[in-house]
Parts: structure tokens; C-alpha cells; sequence
């Protein structure tokens, strides 16, 4: 029987040994104090072609992750408008297009999306006038950026985190957090990745090793629990 703290996407891919070997890190799941949300690369090639299998999309938009991607869409939306409702900060990460920005890539993967708006943050999640958002060349969006001089700025002490891809820049992003002091927690039904394995396994050895993996319904109970606090200026 699957306990509570694995009761998420990945049951049904992990056995009871490797559970027994992850007892070890068992512990209560929080959101963190003086959080913000981070929605990392909700970009617009993460979303083209549409509510597609990936394995079809991927022939005319071949950085999109189709459905997967999709799928969060309107649960991003609500964590948005709970975490606004409740005064909390709001920041975004995404592709750097400036001049010159092209010579250095995130991954090696070979394919890309090459059109004018593919680092558009997609409308559905679309920043706020008073939402903070990084352009960066590298996986992580600590790295290179003022990400961490802004939340140093704000009094952000963790964060919530939702985005792509969970094996990649999603993944280099809590890392970074972490390594950096921040309490992070990861709403399973905001991040996304091309494939169920890579999404499953790596939420699963995050939420082991760097995050409290939480359900959408808990963070939001949590944010509307909350008095709305100020942003400091």
C-alpha cells in the first residue's frame, strides 16, 4: 500500500524496495515561510502544436511537450490566482533572446523551436503588471540572473514552485534553490515534462532530496489560509 508521503504521480512506477530505501527522508510537508511562486519556462514552444501526444507534436514543433505541458495549464492558473489573492510575490523564468543570447543553449538537445515568440510566456499564465520576470541562457534561473538579488529584495525565504521541464530546467531551478538556503515546494499538478518517466523519477528523487512535492488542493488550502501579505518596495 502506497503511503501518504509517496501518494503522487510516481506510485505506480516505484516498488516497495525502492521505497523502503527512501524511508529515510519521511517527513512533514510544508510550504515554506515568506514564500513567492516561481513558474519556470511557461514559455510559448513548451505549448505549440497544442493539446497534442508529444510523440505527434513533436513533428512540427519539436521543442513543444503537447499534452503534458497542457495539462497544467489550469492548474497553474489557479495556484496563480491564490497566490495573488493571498499578496504573495509572483516571478517567472524564461528564454533570453537578446543579441548574442542564441550562442549559448540550456541543453544539448539539437532540435529547437526557432520562432520570434517561442519564449513568450504562454497568455493563459501571462505575468501581472507588478510580476517579476528573468530572461536566462543557462538550465537554471538562479544562474546568470537577478533572480536571487530580487528575492534577497523581497524577504523571500522559500518558494513555490511549477513549470518545465521537471527533468531539466525545472529541476536545475530547485537545485539551485535549494542549495541556496530557499525552502522549496512543488505542486505535482503544475510541472510538466516530455515523457511520464522523466516526470516521475525526477519528481520523485526531488521530493526525496530538495522539495516537499504537494498537491495542488494543500498549497492552495494553505495560500487561502494566509493573511494577504505586502510585497516590500
Amino acid at each position: 500500500m502506497v503511503r501518504k508521503f509517496e501518494d503522487y504521480c510516481w506510485a505506480d512506477i516505484m516498488d516497495e524496495e525502492t521505497l523502503e530505501i527512501y524511508s529515510a527522508y519521511e517527513r512533514p510537508l510544508k510550504v515554506g515561510p515568506n514564500a513567492a511562486v516561481l513558474m519556470i519556462d511557461v514559455y510559448q514552444a513548451s505549448y505549440d502544436g497544442g493539446q497534442q501526444k508529444v510523440v505527434d507534436v513533436i513533428k512540427g514543433h519539436p521543442s513543444s511537450c503537447g499534452e503534458r505541458a497542457w495539462a497544467m495549464v489550469e492548474p497553474g492558473k489557479q495556484l496563480l490566482k491564490a497566490a495573488r489573492a493571498a499578496g504573495l510575490p509572483v516571478m517567472y523564468s524564461t528564454g533570453d533572446v537578446r543579441s548574442h543570447a542564441e550562442k549559448g543553449r540550456p541543453t544539448n538537445r539539437v532540435t529547437m523551436t526557432e520562432t520570434d515568440n517561442a519564449y513568450d510566456i504562454l497568455p493563459e499564465l501571462a505575468p501581472e503588471e507588478d510580476d517579476l520576470v528573468v530572461y536566462k541562457q543557462r538550465a537554471s534561473c538562479f544562474y546568470g540572473t537577478p533572480l536571487m538579488s530580487h528575492m534577497v529584495n523581497l524577504g523571500i525565504q522559500s518558494l513555490i514552485v511549477g513549470g518545465g521541464t521537471t527533468s531539466g530546467c525545472l529541476r536545475a531551478g530547485v537545485q539551485d534553490a535549494k542549495a541556496n538556503g530557499f525552502h522549496v515546494t512543488l505542486v505535482e499538478e503544475c510541472c510538466y515534462d516530455r515523457t511520464a518517466i522523466n516526470h516521475k523519477v525526477n519528481l520523485f528523487d526531488m521530493h526525496h532530496k530538495y522539495a516537499d512535492v504537494m498537491k495542488l488542493k494543500d498549497v492552495i488550502a494553505h495560500l487561502e489560509g494566509m493573511t494577504p501579505q505586502r510585497m516590500a518596495s
